[in-house]
C-alpha cells in the first residue's frame, strides 16, 4: 500500500526518505501505521523517548502492536511506568520474556552476572534476553517503530528515520531528529507518565545490573556497562546495517 506515491513496502531506504523523510512526526506516524496496519509493531522499552511516541501512536492502536522485552532484570521503576500506561491510558502491552531453556542454559554456563566478566559475554547475554526475543516478537510484522534519536549517543548520530533491519522488515524512527529538549518538552506538556530513575541522575535506562546514574553533564551513555571500555554502548538491538539489501515483499 502508498499514498497513490511510493509504495513504502517495496521502496528502497532512500526512496522513502526523500518521499517522507520532511513529514511532520504526526503526519509520518500516521502514514506508516496506516500503511503497515496490523502488520507492525513498536518495541516499547518505556524510556523517554518511547513514551512520547507511544502517546502519538495512541490514535493508531490496534493497529499498531506494542511489546516491550522484559528481560527478568528490568529495574523496578520501569515495570511500574509500564503498569502506569496500562491502566491509565488502557494500553494493550504484550509482555516478551527470553526463551527459559536458553536463558537456563546461560546462566547455568557462565553464572546470573557473566555479562561484567567480558564485552563477549554481556553481548550473549543481551542476545539471549532481548535479540532472540525480539525476533520472535516480530515474526508476523513487516515494519516496526523505535524511539531511536541521532542525540542520543555518538554512534546513534547516523539514525534514519526509514532502515531496514536484518530480516528486511522497514524500521522507522519518527524521533530520530527530535532533540533532548524536544522529548522533555513534549512529555512535560502531555503530562505523560515516565520512569522516575530519570530524576534520580539516570539519562539511559536498561536492565538494572547494567546501569547506574551518570554525573550531571556526563555522557547519557556512560551509565551503560561502565565497565567496558567501548565508546559503543549498544545491546545489539539498534546496530546498523545495509539498508538496501533487504526489502519487505
Amino acid at each position: 500500500m502508498s499514498d497513490g506515491g511510493t509504495d513504502l513496502r517495496t521502496a528502497t531506504t532512500q526512496e522513502l526518505h526523500d518521499r517522507y523523510g520532511q513529514l511532520p512526526t504526526t503526519a509520518l506516524v500516521k502514514l506508516v501505521a496506516t500503511n503497515f496496519a496490523g502488520r507492525i509493531a513498536f518495541a516499547n522499552s518505556f524510556g523517554i523517548e518511547d513514551v512520547v511516541l507511544q502517546h502519538l501512536l495512541l490514535p493508531w492502536l490496534p493497529k499498531v502492536a506494542v511489546f516491550v522485552l522484559d528481560t527478568g532484570r528490568l529495574p523496578e521503576e520501569t515495570h511500574a511506568v509500564i503498569e502506569r500506561w496500562r491502566t491509565e491510558f488502557h494500553l494493550p502491552v504484550q509482555i516478551c520474556n527470553p526463551d527459559a531453556e536458553a536463558l537456563s542454559a546461560f546462566t547455568q554456563e557462565h553464572g546470573p552476572n557473566a555479562f561484567y566478566r567480558s564485552a563477549q559475554l554481556r553481548q550473549q547475554c543481551c542476545a539471549v534476553r532481548k535479540l532472540a526475543p525480539l525476533q520472535r516478537a516480530l515474526v508476523n510484522h513487516d515494519a516496526w517503530f523505535t524511539g531511536l534519536r541521532r542525540g542520543q549517543s555518538a554512534y546513534r548520530q547516523a539514525t534514519a528515520v526509514f532502515d531496514r533491519d536484518e530480516a528486511g522488515r522497514l524500521k522507522i524512527s519518527p524521533l530520530a531528529a527530535w532533540t533532548d529538549a524536544d522529548v522533555w518538552n513534549y512529555a512535560h506538556e502531555h503530562r505523560l507518565p515516565y520512569n522516575v530513575l530519570y530524576q534520580q541522575g539516570y539519562p539511559s535506562i536498561g536492565c538494572s545490573p547494567c546501569t547506574r546514574a551518570v554525573a550531571p553533564g556526563g555522557d547519557p551513555r556512560s551509565g551503560r556497562w561502565w565497565w567496558e571500555e567501548t565508546s559503543r554502548k549498544e545491546c545489539g538491538l539498534h546496530l546498523r546495517r545495509d539498508p538496501e539489501v533487504h526489502r519487505v515483499n
